[in-house]
């Protein structure tokens, strides 16, 4: 199949004889790229082996690599070779069992007692004489106990706040929505981070919002990169994902949120802070004691948790917290367009658990055996590189350079075998994912099934001979 691309670029070549030949090599890169022929870190031939190919002298096969790399189409490392960067894949659709393939999904706590809080919190709720209202139309953004039952819950990282700048959505999913709708209107770019929440590439994708990948270093987007990118061009918002990092699982430390903060506030640029992990870190902790980017710049920041990653992904409510009763009026409105209301059912489901305790007990059991899972992680790939956050439930695990391994390729195996693998290219924003996969320890259904799943991964990253059919 290669020796048949490189034959079709030669006849490309001898057609446009009139375009110079290191510019038609950039052209048809791309055109592979766009066309699926290439996929991120496939290996483009040596420089003396393409030159040979398409009868060409090595300088002009030199300019041509060199214009892709330029196009940041392709990337280049001494001793390695030229690999395409091109367009990152996006995240297929799973349907089905597996979904817990794909999405970081939370823990199912193994307690009987905690199953029978839930039913019977349900149980007091429908056990009602009058569910008709459940069942009307409800202004966007959650009845007044429904309010008070998301102030207590984000009272869990904010300082108290006021009714009218909370709402009650479907999901911080549909929150990101609303929020690219109303603050993509103005244009600009949305400045992230070289690695995000896949959904929010999917959402920009739909709405045609431009994301502008900031460098990024151990602490996460650098401040010199985001306020370059203030003063040269538009910025709508800012999009940060600041406590146990989708996928890195990196918590921002407290200075180089000051640092980011001030810069918005000089630019008056409004701030996304997605706190969907926030809930998981332990009262007390280090993590908990940092503030959050809505202390720091209230009136910039869009603060958003919810309940899907520390309850269960089937409960589709989120919370926001606006920058002011203004602006969160205007986001209602977006909002309401978009999605009518979140379901009355689900928000007095969510206010039930939340007032009633269960939700702070369900946390607590998801807290316990996630730090009994990082122990399993850390007994079975103690050998290998991998970042984590005892608090949350999953890692971000790098591959062997020296395998060559593709990492979507590696996913795609593991995921064959039932572990929950994402690989780095369905997070990456800058066209360059590191050789690195997600892995959530809450896919597992069971501690033994979660233990069995890193077995799996240890014993791909010791024995890669067993998995050679993945080597590129």
């Amino acid at each position: 199949m290669v020796q048949r691309i490189y034959e079709r670029w030669l006849q490309s070549l001898r057609q446009h004889p009139q375009r110079p030949a290191y510019l038609m090599i950039a052209d048809l890169i791309g055109d592979g790229i766009n066309s699926g022929e290439f996929q991120a870190r496939d290996r483009l031939p040596p420089l003396r082996d393409l030159a040979v190919a398409l009868e060409l002298n090595y300088t002009t096969v030199t300019r041509g690599y060199a214009e892709a790399k330029k196009r940041g189409l392709i990337d280049s490392r001494p001793g390695m070779g030229s690999f395409i960067r091109g367009k990152v894949p996006a995240m297929s659709l799973s349907s089905g069992s597996s979904y817990e393939m794909t999405m970081n999904s939370p823990i199912e706590p193994e307690s009987t007692e905690i199953a029978e809080l839930i039913r019977q919190g349900a149980l007091n709720l429908f056990s009602q004489n009058d569910l008709f209202p459940l069942l009307r139309y409800q202004d966007f953004g959650g009845l007044a106990n429904d309010k008070e039952a998301a102030m207590l819950w984000l009272g869990k990282r904010l300082p108290p706040v006021v009714a009218e700048e909370v709402l009650v959505c479907p999901g911080i999913h549909s929150a990101l929505v609303g929020l690219l709708t109303l603050l993509g209107r103005k244009g600009g770019t949305v400045c992230v981070g070289n690695l995000v929440y896949p959904g929010l590439k999917a959402i920009a994708t739909q709405l045609n919002v431009p994301l502008h990948a900031l460098d990024c270093d151990n602490d996460g987007p650098t401040p010199r990169s985001f306020e370059n990118q203030c003063q040269v061009g538009t910025v709508s918002a800012l999009y940060l994902n600041p406590t146990i990092h989708n996928p890195t699982t990196l918590t921002m430390p407290l200075r180089r949120r000051e640092s980011l903060a001030d810069i918005a506030l000089r630019y008056s640029v409004p701030i996304i802070e997605d706190d969907a992990y926030a809930a998981l870190a332990q009262p007390g902790s280090a993590h908990h004691k940092i503030p959050t980017f809505a202390e720091l710049v209230p009136e910039l920041t869009w603060y958003l948790t919810g309940l899907s990653k520390c309850f269960g992904a089937g409960m589709r409510i989120g919370f926001v917290k606006g920058p002011g009763k203004r602006s969160t009026q205007l986001l209602a409105g977006a909002l309401r367009a978009l999605t009518v209301m979140s379901s009355p059912i689900t928000n007095a489901l969510a206010t039930q658990w939340i007032t009633d305790g269960t939700a702070d007990r369900v946390l607590m059991a998801i807290r316990h055996e996630a730090q009994v899972r990082q122990q399993l992680a850390a007994k079975h790939l103690h050998k290998f590189h991998y970042r984590t956050d005892t608090d949350g439930f999953h890692l971000w695990l790098m591959l062997p350079k020296q395998q060559g391994w593709n990492p979507s390729d590696v996913a795609v195996k593991l995921r064959e075998q039932g572990v929950s693998a994402v690989s780095s290219a369905a997070f990456s924003t800058d066209n360059n994912p590191p050789d690195a996969l997600r892995l959530c320890l809450g896919g597992a259904n069971t501690r033994a099934i979660c233990e069995e799943n890193l077995v799996v991964v240890a014993d791909m990253l010791e024995y890669p001979g067993h998995f050679a059919s993945v080597a590129l």
